[in-house]
């Protein structure tokens, strides 16, 4: 009987197991599994979780008189965001700032109106904001709620009242953003 042997050159191989790793990254990821949140800024039903990344930063609160018909005179400010947004593993690929914007290096971005608060313990508030449409094709697309949950820091120190009207504060936060997408 005959035996045949065969023999293969580095660059098939290498072509070979390309070819064979290439279909693995082609599998789809488990899917992300819903966090555990207060009831006020839960996601409507038909809505599942397509991404998380974390923001790191800074929040900037300017001390301004309150508006006719609200029962403290001054308070701080909605907090005007400029911070980094991160992969679990620790890269950056994007970046959040006023709107409230959530912009992605994969050239994506969306924006929303906040829905619902609910108070948190370790820093500012949780969050519930719907998205409108994003711009461009990457991650943020078909975005439709994203969550604001496991917030630590964030808060401005100290009071705001009619001595020190104008004055601003930079605080330091990070909170992980839940993006979800319609089922």
């Amino acid at each position: 009987m005959n035996k045949t042997t065969h023999q293969f050159t580095v660059p098939v191989l290498t072509l070979v197991f390309s070819v064979a790793l290439a279909g693995c990254g082609s599998m789809m990821a488990p899917p992300m599994a819903t966090p555990m949140a207060p009831e006020a800024i839960t996601v409507p039903a038909g809505h599942k979780v397509a991404g998380m990344l974390t923001g790191e930063g800074m929040l900037t609160y300017e001390c301004r008189a309150s508006t006719a018909g609200v029962a403290t005179p001054f308070a701080w400010s909605p907090p005007a965001p400029d911070a980094v947004l991160k992969e679990k593993s620790g890269t950056v690929v994007g970046k959040y700032y006023p709107g409230p914007t959530w912009e992605h290096s994969d050239g994506s971005k969306v924006t929303g109106k906040q829905l619902a608060v609910s108070p948190a313990t370790t820093g500012i508030a949780l969050q519930l904001v719907q998205a409108n449409p994003a711009t461009g094709n990457g991650m943020f697309t078909g975005v439709t709620y994203i969550q604001r949950l496991n917030t630590m820091g964030g808060k401005p120190d100290g009071s705001c009242d009619a001595t020190n009207v104008g004055a601003k504060q930079v605080v330091k936060y990070a909170a992980d953003y839940y993006f979800y997408k319609a089922v």
